[in-house]
């Protein structure tokens, strides 16, 4: 199969990416992208039609419950076992310089 990319291209994509690549690299690559390039021609060819656009394969599903309000424990009584509150909130040591 005829690639229908030319080496030197391969070379000039490769310097723009700053890419030092020998001379088999370059034979190499000029092929393998090619064959990649040929790949999507064949799949832009192909009749989509009718067929709906997919990010993904499979449904996605929330398996998550639904978020539901309900009576929780108060403030006060979460303040009341912590060692140490202030002003409503968990009183904490500084992180640099002052000990529990």
């Amino acid at each position: 199969m005829a690639s229908p990319l030319r080496r030197e291209d391969v070379a000039k994509v490769a310097k723009l990416a700053r890419l030092t690549l020998s001379e088999d690299e370059l034979d190499l690559f000029t092929e393998q992208l090619g064959q990649v390039l040929e790949h999507a021609k064949d799949i832009a060819a192909l009749n989509l039609e009718g067929v709906v656009a997919t990010a993904h394969p499979f449904g996605l599903i929330n398996v998550v419950r639904d978020d539901v309000r309900r009576p929780s424990i108060s403030r006060d009584a979460i303040l009341a076992m912590a060692p140490d509150a202030e002003d409503g909130r968990f009183a904490v040591p500084r992180i640099i310089g002052e000990a529990p």
